[in-house]
């Protein structure tokens, strides 16, 4: 036992024999064991934990480690193991687990749980704080309003830095972690904001409309948070207030909350381009899963199937030359690979906004120019394979300028495709897969054994 709770204490992240470790004293009844592996652990390692063993070992863990889970630990939870945890927790436990978070923590944890999970944490809030979740609660999904948190640290304008500091010390209910103190008018309209280290570096009798920082903006409670995220990375903000239709201060977004959603984005195109929609994780049921993947398993066997028309179309050219055959997956593998390096290229430029209308064509030539020469070296590498494992010239040449069109066009669709379709209001990452892949395909194929049909047949 103290040999496995001195290598979670050394370790970062969660050590290979933590796992087993946790699962030993669940089985066991070991309650002192467990907690003394559990209590050193930061609240998104025991999340990861959690997702790591089965559903069985879970609940026992969730009975055994009483008074152990909280707040922090369940917003780090996916989505379906959350719902999970929550039903095993009584409504003591829950309330406790809960109480301490600040607002935004508990928009995100209940946004996306069913209404009776939803009422169980609300009832569990102080009357004050259950107001403000449900307010929150009311503006539209993935919006600054969901994404903010009430809890705001504001100062009149006309105040000085010794006014100020008086305050903050004077309150009894400042935010856990808080980075400016927002400055606002008599109408509750913010002007700008101080840094603490401004203000605590500061003599007392400066005002506070001298300190304020250039990088000051505000978001509209409406203003969806892929954008101010977009901000919060393009402008290296730390925090921002959140303003109502009248331009009223109701709030402020920081920087966790900001960064989470960019890697939440990160994380759905990479999903997306591999044809899986929406949230995933190891803890999600068969069902869901396959209904999440089938979808777009079906779209590639169309795709399958339009190549393999293609391929029927010269069945009479394979049958004279079976070298082609043998050749012609790699025309198209070639090119799909190229198009998918070009795709990804392109759906992380415009999730970035690096990708705009006054740069795509010259990154759309600069994809053809890449295909073009990678396609020239290529060619002449599998003329050169054609010829020798053939002992046939002019098969090495058919593959070569197959090779060349198919690496061309691949360049040229994987970037393409992403801006057609993004300009169409279609989500980029999650479409241009299958229209990449049957376009290199499709290219591929009817490049390579059309050639062969007019040259060497």
């Amino acid at each position: 036992m103290s040999e496995a709770i001195e290598t979670v204490e050394e370790d970062e992240g969660l050590p290979r024999n933590l796992v087993a470790a946790v699962v030993e004293a669940v089985t066991s009844h070991n309650t002192v064991q467990l907690d003394a592996l559990l209590t050193p652990l930061h609240p998104a390692d025991i999340a990861d934990l959690l997702e790591q063993i089965d559903q069985r070992d879970r609940t026992m863990l969730l009975r055994f480690w009483d008074g152990g889970m909280d707040g922090e630990i369940l917003s780090e939870l996916g989505d379906d193991l959350r719902e999970e945890v929550i039903d095993t927790l009584g409504p003591v436990e829950l309330a406790e687990a809960v109480r301490e978070l600040e607002s935004d923590d508990v928009v995100d944890l209940v946004e996306d749980l069913g209404a009776d999970q939803q009422e169980q944490i609300l009832e569990a809030l102080d009357a004050g704080d259950r107001v403000a979740v449900e307010k929150a609660l009311a503006y539209p999904e993935e919006s600054a309003g969901r994404l903010m948190q009430v809890e705001v640290v504001r100062a009149p304008s006309h105040w000085t830095v010794g006014e100020t500091i008086d305050f903050l010390r004077a309150s009894d209910d400042l935010p856990e972690h808080f980075y400016h103190v927002v400055l606002v008018d008599p109408r509750m309209k913010p002007v700008g904001y101080v840094t603490l280290g401004r203000l605590l570096g500061t003599p007392r009798p400066i005002h506070m409309t001298e300190l304020v920082e250039p990088s000051f903006r505000t978001f509209r409670v409406d203003q969806d948070e892929e954008d101010v995220a977009y901000a919060f990375n393009q402008y290296h903000l730390i925090s921002a207030p959140v303003v109502d239709e009248d331009d009223r201060l109701v709030g402020v977004i920081t920087i966790d909350d900001a960064m989470i959603v960019l890697d939440e984005e990160h994380e759905e195109d990479i999903l997306r381009l591999a044809g899986v929609d929406g949230e995933s994780s190891l803890t999600d049921k068969v069902i869901a899963t396959t209904k999440r993947r089938f979808p777009w398993l079906a779209v590639n066997l169309v795709t399958a199937i339009l190549a393999s028309m293609v391929i029927s179309m010269f069945e009479d050219v394979i049958a004279g030359l079976v070298a082609l055959a043998v050749l012609m997956p790699i025309v198209a593998s070639m090119g799909g690979n190229a198009g998918t390096q070009s795709l990804t290229v392109a759906v992380r430029s415009i999730a970035t906004k690096d990708l705009t209308g006054a740069n795509v064509w010259r990154v759309i030539r600069r994809e053809i120019l890449v295909g073009l020469v990678n396609g020239a070296i290529f060619a002449v590498v599998m003329g050169i394979v054609g010829y020798v494992w053939f002992g046939e010239p002019m098969l090495g040449v058919v593959i070569a300028i197959a090779m060349v069109i198919n690496m061309v066009v691949a360049g040229l669709a994987g970037t393409a495709i992403p801006v057609v379709l993004e300009r169409w209001g279609i989500d980029p990452a999650l479409a241009s897969g299958a229209f990449v892949t049957t376009v290199t395909d499709v290219v591929g194929f009817f490049a390579f054994l059309g050639l062969a049909a007019v040259i060497l047949l």
